[in-house]
């Protein structure tokens, strides 16, 4: 099937260009979404018409996009998850959440900007590319924790199997500093029953 495109299309063409399809692609993506018109005698002679106007139109939307583009290209946002202790969530972040994230840090992003290829299931920090115009396309990162204290320590650059050998290590060393009290607390005992003893014999030697 062939379509002319209204607007520049990753890996299929730029403005203007006719290009071959599949119908399906062109029915439920490329036509509903504007992007596209069926490349009949018409459709491509009303293009032609309203070229320059289309132009002008995508010109000024990319300076938008670009505006917006050096404030979010770069900018981390933090998503709070429950998940396993190996670092598995119950679950996954979409792009609607980090859209909804981005959101509410005070940029405008749509969940149809945000491009996954695939749902987010763990935890840490996670590129996440926003597609602000055709033309435009920003980086983010999604720092996916399961507590707003965890986010900062993973913003540091902490992975969460260093912070999971971290909490290992400190509840080892409070078990061996109990075992420690423990022992000294016996060795204590010990030198108070030994005491007693010590003394009786004394008093025994000056009876005699």
């Amino acid at each position: 099937m062939q379509v002319i495109l209204l607007e520049r299309v990753v890996k299929l063409g730029q403005m203007g260009d006719v290009v071959d399809v599949k119908p399906g692609y062109a029915r439920n993506f490329l036509l509903p979404q504007g992007k596209a018109l069926t490349a009949s005698a018409a459709n491509v002679a009303s293009f032609e018409a309203r070229k320059a106007q289309l132009e002008a139109n995508n010109l000024e939307t990319k300076k938008e996009a670009e505006a917006m583009a050096e404030k979010l290209d770069g900018q981390q946002f933090i998503v709070i998850r429950s998940a396993s202790d190996a670092g598995s969530l119950y679950g996954s972040v979409t792009p609607r959440d980090a859209a909804e994230a981005a959101t509410a840090d005070g940029f405008s992003v749509d969940k149809k900007q945000v491009a996954l290829i695939a749902p987010i299931k763990d935890l840490g920090l996670h590129d996440v590319a926003v597609i602000l115009h055709p033309e435009v396309q920003v980086t983010i990162q999604m720092n996916v924790a399961r507590s707003q204290e965890e986010a900062e320590l993973q913003a540091s650059g902490k992975s969460i199997q260093e912070l999971a050998a971290e909490a290992e290590a400190e509840a080892e060393f409070e078990i061996a500093e109990l075992f420690d009290d423990i022992g000294a607390a016996a060795s204590e005992d010990d030198d108070l029953v030994e005491a007693p003893a010590e003394e009786a014999g004394e008093e025994a030697a000056d009876e005699e």
